[in-house]
């Protein structure tokens, strides 16, 4: 069974039409990248599968259960992560406060046993805190643990928000855009990075990218859209020769 099916869905804002029928599936374990022109409704995409969006048509299922049928804070518990291209850290807390943020879903402390401190509070606490070290760590963050997030550079930044988004323990990790804003030698870092997360906490990602050359090096699976709908899916090789692709990004002349 996939990890993910996406099925028939439609999206309208209005009188746009910003999914038509978008159809995929992804395999546990797979790296599978969603591209296309601005505007092709990737990110949209993103916001239907954890739940921003709700959709006029069509199923998203995780693990055989419809994510449409649940509310939004439910989708992080079932193991479903997600970055943005926006970033969506708190500037004046801890590097590794906004990463503890992101194991919100797994904490079982309420309200006011959080808010009361008490017990299993604090030793949860301290149980996310090593997780986010762990993290950190692996991410080569961790000197940077006790700094607040406000005027570290760019690229660091994204990395913390990767980081947050793997404390939450996804088995579902969607990147929305993490290259952007990185340079050349960032970008090839973070691929590697991408790679090697994905075996060592048995990750499967969903990634939206417009570095191609990234996008060809670690995807296993692409889906190419344009105008809300799916053109072409396939291995990175058969997509690089795509006629539809290549119209798509390039203009039918090409």
């Amino acid at each position: 069974m996939p990890l993910l099916e996406v099925e028939d869905v439609g999206v309208r804002f209005g009188g746009v039409i910003a999914l038509d029928g978008l159809s995929f599936t992804i395999d546990a374990g797979r790296i599978c990248a969603l591209i296309g022109p601005n505007g092709a409704g990737k990110t949209t995409l993103f916001n239907v599968v954890s739940r921003i969006y709700q959709p006029s048509r069509g199923t998203v299922r995780f693990e055989g259960t419809d994510l449409l049928d649940l509310p939004a804070y439910r989708i992080a518990d079932l193991g479903v992560g997600r970055t943005f291209q926006n970033l969506a850290l708190v500037p004046g807390l801890s590097v590794l406060e906004n990463v503890m943020v992101g194991a919100h879903a797994r904490s079982r402390g309420g309200f006011w046993a959080s808010a009361l401190r008490l017990p299993p509070v604090p030793s949860e606490e301290r149980t996310v805190a090593m997780r986010a070290h762990t993290i950190l760590e692996r991410l080569s963050l961790d000197h940077l643990a006790g700094r607040p997030c406000a005027g570290l550079p760019y690229g660091t930044l994204k990395r913390i928000e990767f980081a947050r988004a793997l404390a939450g323990e996804p088995k579902l990790l969607m990147l929305d855009e993490p290259a952007s804003g990185l340079t050349h030698g960032e970008v090839d870092e973070l691929a590697e990075v991408i790679r090697q997360i994905r075996e060592e906490f048995a990750l499967t990602v969903l990634l939206v990218e417009h570095h191609m050359s990234m996008v060809m090096a670690i995807s296993d699976q692409v889906v190419v859209m344009d105008l809300g709908q799916k053109i072409a899916e396939g291995p990175p090789a058969e997509i690089r020769e795509d006629r539809r692709v290549i119209a798509a990004y390039l203009g039918s002349t090409a």
